[in-house]
């Protein structure tokens, strides 16, 4: 069967690269795709804001299977937009409804959600223009650290943790005054601070049945010791050592069976990937987000770790027929390292080329790259992602850095302590 995924980044490079291995699989095309998805796929320049194009390219290229990677595409419609295509009737798609996307598209939505079906996750007030000056007020009787969330789409960069009050309130002001985020931030979600260890668990599901897939731990500050900005992600490790058995049981009970039995109840179906964001708080699992796709870079460190044809777990997601579906994982550690460029996640330069030496330490997964003029050039703030796989968390470590060693262009960054914490932990 001939395949589109639709997305630029390591999410979507890692998703072909597990995908092709499939008996099953013919062609794979990514759209728009990078520079390493093109060494091992078809990429589609297509617009992803011009539905009826990607609608097109799907006949053109006789498409069986549509994964969605990315949030906006899913948020503004895209699966609703196909459905409704008679051509494409016999087309399966991993992606929620815009409605399911609200999920993730508007934090207020999510929490509304969560509330409704006791699904535990931490207290919040919502915050607009019009109650601005009364909550810059309440915020003083409110316990630091105090956490700010742009309800609509960010980028993964519309958070804000401080300790400080004057600060809270100052970017507060400007989140929805000044508009820093845009639409994203008309509204802001004022939350109270889970102390824990962070934790994300990922499922597929046809709206029905689902299966989780291996867990993950993902680190989003740009600076070493989870410090400076929010980032799209830095590195990610897979297994997660506290992520036990009984606290996975928990989660199961309490988080992924009301979230599926909740979208079943409100008559949103729902057939695609759920991403729960989590903290483990004294053993207790909290909702911290919901995303509607698969993580990134959490899937360049989940896809390894995934036994046996991933394409035909995904097909019986779209075909509706989970439940007669199991899925095994591989023992050993997922690490992945990103190498980003200067100056993200604020401003940064484009256009350098990558010298890429002998990486078989490592898979490179492909993010801000692509081919101009035979070269391969930075496109992006995230660049390259390097996941090593190894016995242990230090093994795989090795291996991720490794791997960056051998890539190569000017302004190079990355963090040297991914899995700083669950090395304090014992793993």
């Amino acid at each position: 069967m001939n395949i589109l995924i639709i997305g630029s980044g390591g999410r979507e490079h890692a998703l072909a690269w597990k995908i092709k291995q499939s008996s099953k699989c013919e062609r794979i095309y990514v759209a728009p795709g990078n520079g390493g998805t093109e060494s091992i796929a078809t990429n589609l320049h297509l617009n992803l804001e011009d539905f009826q194009e990607i609608a097109d390219a799907i006949t053109e290229h006789t498409i069986s299977l549509l994964i969605v990677g990315p949030e906006e595409p899913l948020v503004r419609g895209l699966v609703d937009f196909l459905n409704e295509e008679k051509s494409l009737k016999q087309l399966k798609i991993i992606g929620p409804s815009a409605k399911g996307a609200q999920l993730e598209g508007s934090k207020e939505y999510a929490k509304e959600f969560m509330i409704r079906h006791k699904i535990p996750t931490a207290a919040y007030k919502t915050v607009t223009k019009e109650n601005l000056k009364e909550t810059l007020k309440y915020m003083e009787q409110w316990e630091p650290p105090y956490v700010l969330k742009a309800d609509g789409l960010a980028g993964g960069k519309g958070v804000i943790i401080t300790e400080e009050l004057e600060e809270a309130q100052r970017s507060l002001t400007q989140l929805i005054a000044n508009k820093k985020f845009g639409k994203a931030g008309e509204k802001v979600l004022l939350e109270k601070f889970l102390s824990g260890l962070e934790v994300s668990f990922f499922v597929i599901t046809d709206g029905k049945d689902y299966q989780i897939l291996p867990e993950a731990k993902d680190y989003k500050r740009i600076g070493e010791r989870d410090t400076g900005l929010n980032t799209g992600g830095m590195g990610a490790v897979s297994p997660v050592v506290f992520a036990d058995r009984d606290f996975k049981e928990k989660v199961n009970k309490q988080i992924i069976k009301p979230t599926i039995e909740g979208l079943q109840k409100e008559g949103i179906h729902y057939c695609g990937f759920i991403f729960f964001g989590l903290m483990a708080v004294n053993g207790q699992p909290y909702v911290v987000e919901y995303n509607v796709r698969m993580g990134d870079p959490e899937t360049e460190v989940v896809m390894p770790r995934i036994k046996g044809d991933f394409l035909k777990l995904l097909v019986a997601a779209a075909d509706r027929s989970l439940a007669e579906r199991e899925i095994e994982y591989e023992k050993f550690t997922a690490t992945t390292v990103v190498y980003v460029s200067q100056g993200y996640p604020e401003h940064y330069e484009k256009g350098h080329e990558i010298i890429i030496g002998d990486t078989k330490a490592a898979l490179p997964f492909h993010a801000g790259t692509k081919m101009e003029e035979g070269k391969l050039i930075t496109n992006g703030g995230r660049v390259i992602a390097l996941t090593g796989l190894g016995e242990s968390l230090k093994e795989a470590l090795s291996k991720s850095y490794a791997g960056g060693d051998e890539v190569h262009w000017e302004g190079k960054k990355f963090r040297q302590d991914i899995g700083f914490d669950l090395k304090a932990l014992g793993q």
